[in-house]
């Protein structure tokens, strides 16, 4: 007798836990997501003025012209055609800092920045832990300012607005570095370019 009132019991605590952990949770913060911070929860995609998206301002992407800020670079060749894995999967490289691989790779980023007269820092050299990180130090940005005020023929006053303006500050002003978001910042360029013409 004792035994079936306490398997109802570890039934009943189940189901409960069940509805607290596996419904009432999710529907909860799903509720909370899309009533207070609906371009958040739905993965802060942009659009471009045709409503198209152009990406995740929480996701890095790659960008290759002369006119674009580049951001870090990615173990993970998300969105970049038929041997790419969908946007949103992240891993790093998982190389040991003494793996011959990783150190040609860095080399290699490192030099292709010097070409470019870019002193190579760490954010525009090594990937993030995630390998998805859409924020570039200041440094970085500013080291790029010259080959895309060039690129573009904009004065680089013009470009520094909004570097300012597309920078993220410190966590709660405390915690981490501020970082300039890259795609914000190109999409803040490639409008500019359409409204000067």
């Amino acid at each position: 007798m004792n035994f079936i009132r306490e398997t109802i019991t570890a039934f009943r605590m189940t189901l409960v836990l069940w509805l607290l952990t596996a419904i009432i949770y999710p529907l909860g913060i799903l509720v909370i997501g899309q009533a207070f911070f609906p371009f958040e929860a739905n993965g802060s995609v942009m659009v471009n003025l045709d409503t198209q998206p152009i990406g995740s301002a929480l996701i890095g992407q790659t960008f290759t012209s002369e006119g674009y800020f580049h951001g870090r670079p990615s173990s993970v060749r998300y969105s970049q055609g038929k041997q790419a894995s969908p946007t949103g999967i992240s891993g790093g490289s998982n190389f040991a800092p003494s793996n011959p691989a990783l150190l040609e790779r860095i080399l290699e980023r490192a030099t292709e920045l010097q070409e470019e007269n870019i002193q190579p820092l760490a954010d525009l050299i090594y990937a993030s832990g995630s390998g998805l990180d859409p924020h570039i130090s200041l440094r970085a940005a500013r080291q790029q300012l010259s080959r895309v005020a060039l690129a573009r023929d904009v004065k680089e006053d013009e470009i520094i607005r909004l570097i300012s303006r597309y920078t993220d500050n410190r966590f709660l002003g405390v915690f981490g570095e501020p970082g300039v978001n890259v795609l914000r910042l190109n999409y803040a360029l490639d409008l500019q370019d359409i409204n000067s013409q």
